[in-house]
């Protein structure tokens, strides 16, 4: 598909715009097994954003830089860091006037900026368990949404993890449970 869209640019006029993109975030982690009770945590994100189209209708691709907050709520404790993301997607627009709905996915790199690296929290049965977040994440992003008046993007986005960004090391236990990232994120992006 990539090859395709590659060719498609090289003989139709793709249109660069650039634009900023922020919105909201649920989030939640879900371990390898149930030590303790994840529930979801509330944040944000916002960063620049680009777009390559071949127009009203057709593929393109989009690509950000997001400050995005992203963690889950334990009950106990609320464990929120902050990454840099780094989402490339392939976008197909269905080419309508006024309200252009698109479907858009593709891999995302996610790089922790900020936030505790090791939280202690008390597992189902109230034995501490320490969870260490790790530096680098990365996952795929799969949205649909409708362009608005050619410059209001507006977007719901699932960010699916693929790498395990936390593990817990429960106390004289050298096994350790992975947890993954699952993000709903709403999204209005502004291009110019």
């Amino acid at each position: 598909m990539v090859i395709a869209a590659l060719f498609t640019f090289s003989t139709m006029q793709a249109q660069f715009r650039f634009g900023i993109k922020g919105g909201a975030n649920i989030s939640k982690v879900k371990f390898s097994k149930e030590v303790f009770k994840s529930d979801n945590i509330t944040g944000f994100h916002i960063g620049p954003a680009a777009e390559v189209t071949t127009g009203q209708g057709g593929i393109g691709f989009d690509a950000a830089v997001l400050y995005t907050q992203r963690g889950f709520n334990s009950g106990e404790k609320k464990v929120k860091n902050s990454y840099l993301d780094v989402p490339v997607n392939i976008k197909f627009k269905f080419g309508l006037p006024l309200v252009n709905p698109y479907l858009s996915a593709g891999p995302y790199a996610s790089f922790r900026v900020a936030g505790d690296k090791v939280w202690d929290v008390k597992t189902v049965d109230g034995v501490k368990d320490q969870v260490r977040a790790k530096s680098f994440g990365a996952g795929l992003n799969f949205t649909a949404g409708a362009e608005l008046f050619g410059s209001v993007q507006l977007g719901v986005t699932y960010s699916l993890g693929l790498t395990d960004d936390f593990k817990t090391f429960q106390a004289g236990d050298p096994k350790s449970y992975r947890g993954k990232p699952h993000t709903w994120m709403i999204s209005a992006s502004v291009f110019f």
